[in-house]
């Protein structure tokens, strides 16, 4: 027993970021960010709220799902931050949606959707819950630097999200954590205002060594995917579709090719949305569900890796 996906939903500010508006505030152009990167846009939060995306995203899935809010026994929402420390984005989106029951936030960076759905399935195997939201939700605009060309052109906001019950749809998982003592990829803190802290200021925006983390990320890739392929015994070509996480172009392309996966079989959305971390799978994920190319019965994989470092991969049976 694992769970079935039961509803998917997305939701994005309307504000689109083009690479030449970029060009406009920052030192770039579009075919530096483009080449590098694969995105030529990036949906970015004006008024919009971290609640009003995943709200948004939670509805859709439900009602896709055709579950009423009040039936959900847990909320799982995975994001680096909500729009406050406390309450969590969870909790507050439990109220917005109008639901009752347990709801928490799980920060796992770009792998936190595969580490809810991770949770999702222990609380179902477990009996413990029937009917499990599990909403990522990301405001990547919030923690970037806008003067750092080598960061702010990558990342984008939104959110994506599924509705889960019980089934037999989870064929493999696996989930990794290994310790980033380096800090390849970094967000400090809030500003410390302790009158008594001796600790050093450090600004409160992600910094990245992106060959670190491009290394890195595609081996962890090739390594999670071929071992959750082993444990459900599929090959590539039994695969209908693997979503990786939207980090790189280059990234999702080379891992591609070393596991054996052609462009059909490959999901790429970054073109449109950028590295939205935790909420690029649950995103696409959506797209290609109601677009139809992805179906009830198909085989897809997911895969991510993020900072910490962490890492995972799941076959889930549609």
């Amino acid at each position: 027993m694992s769970f079935q996906i039961m509803g998917t939903g997305k939701a994005h500010p309307q504000f689109s970021l083009t690479n030449d508006q970029l060009s406009t505030i920052v030192d770039t152009n579009d075919e530096w960010i483009t080449s590098r990167s694969g995105i030529k846009t990036r949906f970015i939060a004006t008024t919009e709220t971290g609640l009003e995306l995943t709200a948004t995203a939670s509805n859709q899935a439900l009602a896709n799902a055709g579950i009423a809010a009040a039936d959900l026994d847990l909320i799982i929402c995975a994001t680096l931050q909500g729009d406050n420390v406390t309450p969590s984005l969870a909790c507050m989106v439990q109220q917005e949606i109008g639901a009752h029951c347990p709801a928490f936030d799980l920060n796992a960076a770009c792998t936190g959707f595969i580490y809810a759905l991770d949770v999702a399935a222990a609380y179902l195997d477990s009996g413990r819950a029937d009917k499990v939201l599990v909403v990522a939700c990301e405001m990547m605009s919030k923690h970037l630097d806008w003067n750092h060309r080598s960061t702010c052109v990558l990342f984008g906001d939104g959110a994506g999200a599924v509705v889960l019950q019980k089934g037999d749809g989870l064929l493999a998982r696996v989930l990794t954590a290994q310790s980033d003592t380096e800090q390849a990829l970094l967000i400090p803190g809030f500003n410390n205002i302790n009158p008594f802290s001796q600790l050093p200021h450090r600004p409160n925006v992600l910094s990245m060594s992106g060959r670190k983390v491009f290394k890195f990320a595609v081996g962890a890739m090739v390594k999670d995917v071929k071992k959750v392929l082993a444990q459900a015994g599929l090959t590539p070509a039994q695969v209908k579709m693997v979503i990786p996480h939207q980090a790189n172009i280059r990234i999702i392309q080379s891992a591609a090719k070393l596991l054996g996966f052609t462009e059909e079989q490959t999901a790429i959305g970054i073109q449109h949305y950028g590295n939205t971390s935790s909420a690029s799978i649950p995103l696409l994920l959506d797209d290609l569900w109601r677009q139809g190319k992805i179906q009830r019965g198909d085989i897809i994989v997911l895969s991510a890796f993020g900072g910490g470092f962490t890492t995972g991969a799941c076959i889930i049976k549609l």
